[in-house]
């Protein structure tokens, strides 16, 4: 208590000062017993450093490019805006282009960039091949270096280098005792340059090879197919494991000399053949009563889908699994139009044009293809369907597979085209190009939201020939609303016309920024 002349009581002050100082003396005295404690502590054993970085001997990238190549890898995808875009390129959609280009010269990627691509293709799978391909060796080393990427080293050598294929004990050596992804990457390399040694190898260790790896290494055989790969596959169809038998079968089925395919035309004969009793020939079609042993071991599922027939989901599978010539005879020596264009009874046709639709994907038939897709004008409804008809394009070579989907999109216009636009060579041919852009320009004038047709301008930013930007000028501007149009549209569509252009002219600054001097 303050005494008469207002002074604080000395013994009150005294305790509280003890009271205040006694954390502050605790940490003082942890701290010292630290000190004292790591005074008699022994140097931990050096940890041994890590391997040097294998060396890359590719080009470096050109100044611009790397500049070009960190905008790309900073950019990150917009949220929100409400549907509307803006005039900006979407420069995470050009990073997929620009890494195809940098490999197709022969770059090698920045060491400073490394550690922001591994972080893009690990957030997005489909950058993945082409960045790694890019990163190189240098991107494999560091990827092991941090579990967040070891994504890369899945399938790949882990940035061990791989001995030549032609080093018998080399190969012989790593495929014994390296890791899975050393193997993966080494039997791809061996079956690229001899298919018989990595089919060879792939044997020697087969039946010690777990399930999940054997369908791995199986499915490198789809390299260099060839009937010498036949005994090997035909005792994988016992395979334990049905993921292994299915992919056998598959592969089996892309030989259409085999004996597996042999017993699949059987099997399909006795199912589809040709019906004279009335006035027109007719498809007639009797499903398999039953999925016997011997079907099963050929990889046909016994199990349909549910909401799936057991009978007809046998018949698609037997179809599918047939060499496509053997129609040719059994339907009367027909060409595939032909065959196509017969009736089938019993509503029958969808299953099996379905059927045939994949087998010709399987066996890569361009006649098959063509007839099945038939005449680009012919309405979509009668035709295999959007998804059917785009791996149908694919078998097409480039040029023709454009020209059909650009009659396609004359004929019908855009809304059933964007899975046929997907399958099309980058850039689109000038026609392509052109009924593309002459579609979205009658879409603009009907008044139809633009954000309907986001997807194709989204797929035309990526696949416009550059040298269209100059031509599409036109569109950019404002133009006057019909009084049927949607409200605003006439803004919407100016923005995505922009934003197309400029897209179009980065993508030329960036194949400019690529290209070596003097090419």
């Amino acid at each position: 208590m303050p005494d008469g002349g207002g002074r604080a009581d000395a013994g009150a002050v005294g305790a509280g000062a003890v009271a205040l100082d006694a954390p502050v003396a605790l940490l003082d005295a942890a701290a010292v017993a630290t000190v004292r404690r790591r005074a008699g502590l022994l140097p931990a054993a050096a940890a041994p450093l890590p391997r040097p970085a294998p060396r890359d001997d590719r080009a470096p990238l050109p100044e611009a490019a790397a500049r070009r190549l960190t905008q790309l890898l900073a950019d990150r995808p917009s949220a929100g805006g409400g549907g509307r875009r803006g005039t900006a390129p979407d420069l995470t959609e050009l990073l997929p282009q620009w890494l195809a280009a940098a490999n197709a010269y022969g770059y090698r990627a920045p060491a400073a960039a490394l550690p922001a691509l591994l972080d893009a293709a690990r957030a997005r799978t489909d950058l993945r091949p082409q960045a790694l391909a890019f990163g190189g060796p240098r991107a494999l080393w560091l990827a092991a270096s941090n579990p967040e990427w070891r994504f890369a080293l899945r399938g790949a050598s882990g940035g061990t280098a791989l001995p030549a294929p032609d080093d018998a004990e080399g190969v012989r050596r790593l495929w014994e005792e390296g890791l899975f992804a050393e193997r993966v990457a080494l039997l791809g390399a061996v079956r690229a340059h001899d298919p018989a040694a990595a089919l060879d190898l792939l044997a020697s260790t087969w039946a010690s090879e777990r399930a999940e790896d054997r369908l791995m290494f199986l499915d490198s055989l789809r390299t260099g197919l060839s009937a010498a790969d036949e005994e090997f596959l035909e005792r994988a169809l016992s395979d334990r494991s049905r993921n292994v038998r299915s992919t056998a079968a598959e592969l089996l089925s892309a030989l259409p000399g085999s004996a597996f395919a042999a017993r699949m035309a059987a099997r399909a004969a006795s199912c589809v053949g040709l019906d004279h009793t009335g006035r027109q020939a007719t498809i007639a079609v009797e499903a398999p009563h039953e999925c016997d042993a011997e079907m099963q071991r050929d990889g046909v599922v016994p199990q349909p889908p549910s909401g799936r027939g057991k009978r007809s989901w046998w018949l698609a599978q037997l179809v599918e699994a047939a060499p496509l010539g053997l129609w040719r005879e059994r339907l009367g020596w027909r060409t595939p139009e032909e065959i196509v264009a017969l009736p089938v009874a019993d509503d029958w046709r969808g299953e099996l044009h379905a059927a045939w639709c994949r087998a010709a994907v399987r066996q890569r038939d361009a006649a098959w293809s063509r007839a099945l897709l038939g005449p680009a004008s012919a309405p979509p409804a009668s035709g295999p369907g959007a998804s059917s008809s785009a791996a149908l394009l694919a078998t097409l070579p480039d040029g023709e597979r454009a020209e059909w989907v650009a009659a396609f999109i004359a004929a019908h216009g855009l809304s059933e085209a964007f899975q046929l636009l997907g399958v099309c060579t980058v850039p689109w041919s000038g026609p392509l190009g052109r009924a593309v852009i002459d579609a979205l320009d009658i879409a603009r004038d009907a008044g139809s939201y633009p954000w309907s047709f986001s997807g194709v301008m989204g797929l035309a930013e990526r696949c416009l020939d550059p040298g269209e930007a100059d031509r599409l000028g036109v569109l950019t501007a404002a133009y006057e609303e019909g009084e049927n149009a949607s409200p605003g549209a006439g803004g919407y569509w100016a923005e995505a016309f922009q934003r197309l252009v400029a897209t179009l002219r980065l993508r030329a600054a960036m194949h400019t920024e690529l290209t070596p001097p003097g090419r």
